[in-house]
């Protein structure tokens, strides 16, 4: 049977390095500033996943299907349209917190920023701060 390679694993590159290199310096300085905040609400160190994920603590999975792999619990990805934060996507009172951030769009899993500007910062701390809370508790393999 095929197995799946997980595409998306920590690596050694160090998070510094590589949000340097993005040529948007408003979008660099909200990176460096979502480490900060992401560092501070939930304890852990900021590491790169893959080439473009940077991601605060880790959890197993393991699918029915046999593929299995680690991920970030939290984290967030500067990409060309938007600041793309990973948060839980069931963790209570995500709605209401999401109705009181600020300028934002959403898809199933990701909350999409376009400048830390356009959001309240203090809610989007709440919403990291109950997202790690929330998965902690759901996720048993979580490791860091």
């Amino acid at each position: 049977m095929f197995m799946a390679t997980a595409k998306t694993f920590a690596t050694k590159q160090t998070v510094s390095s590589f949000l340097d290199t993005i040529a948007d310096e408003r979008k660099r300085n909200d990176s460096f500033k979502l480490v900060e905040i992401m560092t501070e609400v939930s304890g852990w160190p900021a590491v790169m996943w893959g080439p473009a994920i940077v991601g605060f603590g880790s959890y197993h999975y393991k699918y029915e299907s046999g593929h299995e792999g680690d991920a970030p619990m939290i984290g967030f990805s500067p990409r060309k349209a938007a600041l793309t934060l990973y948060l839980a996507n069931d963790f209570p009172k995500r709605d209401v917190y999401l109705e009181q951030l600020g300028k934002h769009s959403t898809s199933k899993a990701c909350i999409y920023i376009k400048t830390l500007s356009d959001i309240h910062l203090p809610v989007l701390e709440k919403m990291i701060g109950a997202a790690v809370k929330h998965s902690k508790k759901k996720k048993p393999q979580f490791k860091s």
